[in-house]
């Protein structure tokens, strides 16, 4: 295993995690020193051609990525920890996110949840500002709905890790199906799934965002996708909540939020029969919307 690692400034390291958010990569991660403060791009890469590959298609996108970084082989072992130096564990409102290595050693306060999640170099450890304020809704719709979570459904559009739909079925809701159109992403939402001891109760399938939601309804739908694409299936979307139900949107730039509300807001007028009022959170560089029917 060969391993790459740029020097970068915040700002940079910033640019960085929101195209990795938005593009999906296997290769790269983003760490920073807590002592130091200095931050870097790391890729691990199987042979020499890959990594000449993917950090040349890297620069296409950021030209000013510094030259002539460091480059050294890896043991097998090291590449396997190497990822787990940016995965940190959070907690909200009694529900804990867990990276796996830690399973042995977390103590977990009394009568709360918690999942556990092996993410690999796989976007959804929760530590993004779009997964929070998903998962941040997601636990006001526990709240608000109580007892009544277990007769509610909830899709989980672009799953990625899992991280939302086994977090849904942690808080109690019985009625739980993701997919994602990167079948990697499934294979890992299936593997956390187990990690988690929710083996077969979620529905995790392959499928794009139109096969995946055609035919289905649900009454909590999480859509944590890039601001466009929510905004060419704003009909898609809607008609896919039950009345009653809510509408989530994440993975949208706070500077992009105004303009995906003005898309969605007539659209959901058509189903509702009331013109929403803008909803939206700000983490960061990042907001969500949502949508109550």
């Amino acid at each position: 295993m060969i391993e790459i690692r740029f020097p970068i400034d915040e700002a940079f390291a910033q640019q960085l995690e929101d195209y990795f958010c938005e593009e999906y990569q296997e290769y790269w991660s983003i760490e920073e020193n807590r002592l130091t403060h200095e931050n870097f791009l790391r890729g691990f890469f199987e042979d020499q051609q890959v990594l000449a590959e993917e950090t040349a298609s890297l620069r296409k996108e950021f030209p000013s990525l510094p030259d002539d970084p460091p480059i050294k082989e890896l043991p097998d072992q090291d590449w396997k920890e190497a990822y787990k130096l940016h995965f940190k564990p959070w907690s909200e409102r009694g529900l804990h996110w867990v990276p796996l290595w830690e399973k042995d050693t977390y103590q977990l306060p009394e009568g709360e949840e918690i999942v556990y999640l092996d993410p690999g170099m796989a976007f959804g450890t929760g530590n993004h500002e779009t997964t929070r304020l998903c998962v941040r809704r997601l636990l006001d719709a526990r709240d608000e709905w109580g007892s009544a979570v277990s007769a509610k459904r909830v899709i989980d559009a672009g799953c990625g890790s899992g991280i939302l739909a086994i977090s849904a079925a942690k808080v109690g809701f019985t009625d739980v199906t993701g997919f994602d159109n990167d079948p990697d992403s499934v294979r890992i939402s299936l593997e956390n799934e187990k990690l988690c001891d929710l083996d077969g109760r979620i529905d995790f399938k392959w499928a794009d965002l139109k096969e995946g939601l055609i035919g289905q309804t649900g009454d909590l739908l999480l859509a944590n996708i890039l601001a466009n694409v929510l905004c060419d299936h704003a009909e898609l979307l809607c008609q896919s909540v039950r009345p009653g139900g809510w509408l989530v949107l994440s993975g949208i730039l706070a500077s992009e939020v105004k303009a995906v509300h003005a898309v969605f807001a007539p659209v959901v007028e058509n189903h509702t029969g009331t013109l929403p009022d803008m909803d939206a959170r700000i983490e960061g560089e990042w907001s969500d919307l949502c949508y109550r029917f």
